[in-house]
């Protein structure tokens, strides 16, 4: 099930980065923001993955 988790965490990520560049790209801050935001959540939930990974060994 971490694995799954991780994944979605780096989907997210991945999900985050793109309409960040495509909010840059078009000029829209708001739709930059919420790339941000959605990467930054993604980096978030892998952090906690990555600790729960150390607290398991």
């Amino acid at each position: 099930m971490a694995k799954d988790e991780k994944a979605r965490a780096r989907a997210q990520q991945i999900k985050g980065k793109i309409q960040k560049e495509a909010g840059r790209a078009v000029g829209s801050e708001k739709t930059a923001a919420k790339g941000r935001a959605k990467e930054a959540e993604g980096d978030a939930r892998q952090a906690k993955e990555k600790i729960k990974d150390v607290f398991k060994h």
